[in-house]
């Protein structure tokens, strides 16, 4: 299992409230069998539009860790792509002024914390990103802190979702894996998974028979 108490990077800050998940990966790129390569569409028509100028476009941006999202990020339709997507561009963690409940479920499923701060601290932590592209930040799980060049702000998250990412609890396949013996010793005692183990019985064919009258029916006899 993976525990998850301290990310490290630069950030790339998006401003815009109720970006939802259409946004951030359009329902054409849906069609994947897996998720792989959805971080080259994240934001595809919102980069279009911007011609080269979207935040995920920018030079000085390439390479983030921490995404910086204001009010309702992640609204729209459940789509698990969206994280996917997010994740597979680079960043790791998000701070924002709030967030979908599906959309932040499905982060904490990949194991990318989704913390918030109040309205003013975001906007100041944007500002900084802005005009200080390169400042390293901090995002502490531990003591809930988010801290870069001067700044430092107090972030929150749910309790339980801050004490599943430090213990690893959230990568469910990870948890599996660890207990792969119990599992197995588990599975040995359920008789829907152990029926191959035992051999099938041939039936008696005279019981196909009424009455067992073999002499009416030769072929079925012993």
């Amino acid at each position: 299992m993976s525990n998850i108490q301290r990310i490290t990077g630069r950030g790339l800050p998006l401003r815009g409230n109720d970006i939802d998940t259409d946004r951030i990966i359009p329902a054409r790129f849906l069609r994947c069998v897996t998720f792989d390569g959805l971080g080259a569409h994240v934001f595809a028509d919102d980069r279009h539009a911007a011609n080269g100028q979207h935040p995920f476009d920018a030079p000085q941006y390439q390479g983030a860790r921490l995404l910086v999202v204001n009010a309702n990020f992640g609204c729209g339709s459940s789509r698990e792509h969206a994280p996917q997507a997010i994740a597979r561009w680079g960043i790791q963690a998000l701070i924002g002024e709030s967030f979908a409940e599906i959309f932040a479920g499905n982060c904490l499923a990949m194991g990318v914390p989704c913390v918030t701060a109040a309205p003013e601290a975001i906007q100041r932590l944007q500002t900084l990103l802005e005009t200080a592209p390169n400042t390293e930040l901090v995002l502490n799980l531990e003591n809930l802190t988010l801290s870069g060049a001067d700044l430092t702000l107090e972030v929150s998250m749910p309790d339980s979702t801050r004490q599943m990412l430090l213990s690893g609890q959230w990568d469910v396949c990870g948890q599996l894996l660890a207990n792969l013996t119990q599992i197995h010793q588990v599975a040995a005692q359920l008789p829907y998974l152990a029926y191959r183990n035992r051999r099938v019985r041939e039936p008696d064919k005279t019981s196909l028979v009424p009455d067992g009258d073999t002499e009416r029916f030769p072929r079925l006899r012993q």
